[in-house]
């Protein structure tokens, strides 16, 4: 239960501040901030026509492929998280020291496959709605030049569940960039094979359900 995952938010920010009484004067915050659904969406690319069906603020965002079926639509989904408490939510301020971060999704759908690989890149898109670029733009990069991405594994066993993931790395570097929103992109993984269809739940009037970044910063 996502009540449960407050109380340990909770116990861990407790136990964050008994720690700085240790002779570290560094205060240490949680932020909780809920998806801006409206900025939330997905874009589906229908290879045969060439063509790029967007979806703002849908009930559920899909990502992935039926490898299966030559003619269907590829998907990624696309999450933005406000930083600066623009929809009245928490706010991680400029300059923070991130300690650690994770996005918690409820996955209402695992299709076509039993593993579905995964990348996560930090992008950035408006607010105001996807463009068909956003579908393919590059992730934003590092300093050291390479690509702002992470990869994890969908399982079918987690349709009907939660899935918390570390998105530590990735929120770092919106922080250094100094980013108002933090944005991703959730698609299928370029390696051989990869196919599987995920549907996260997105619903406007479901905060239980709804995508959740949690963020401890100093």
């Amino acid at each position: 239960m996502r009540k449960q995952r407050y109380l340990a938010v909770a116990a861990i920010l407790f136990l964050s501040l008994a720690a700085c009484s240790g002779g570290d004067d560094r205060t240490v915050f949680v932020a909780q901030i809920l998806s801006d659904q409206q900025a939330d969406g997905d874009i589906a690319f229908f290879p045969f026509s060439s063509v790029y069906a967007i979806t703002n603020g849908p009930a559920t965002l899909f990502f992935g492929i039926d490898a299966s079926d030559p003619g269907v639509p590829e998907y990624r989904a696309f999450l933005d998280f406000p930083l600066d408490g623009a929809t009245g939510g928490d706010v991680v301020p400029a300059g923070a020291r991130i300690r650690s971060a994770t996005i918690e999704l409820f996955v209402n759908e695992v299709s076509f496959a039993f593993t579905v690989p995964t990348l996560i890149d930090l992008v950035t898109y408006p607010i105001s709605g996807l463009r068909a670029v956003d579908y393919y733009s590059d992730p934003l990069t590092y300093p050291d030049g390479s690509f702002a991405f992470r990869t994890l594994e969908f399982y079918s066993s987690d349709q009907g569940n939660y899935v918390l993931i570390d998105v530590t790395p990735l929120l770092a570097e919106a922080q250094r960039r100094g980013l108002p929103d933090f944005q991703l992109r959730l698609l299928l993984d370029f390696v051989e094979r990869a196919e599987g269809l995920v549907g996260i739940e997105d619903l406007p009037s479901a905060v239980i359900t709804a995508p959740l970044l949690t963020v401890e910063y100093e």
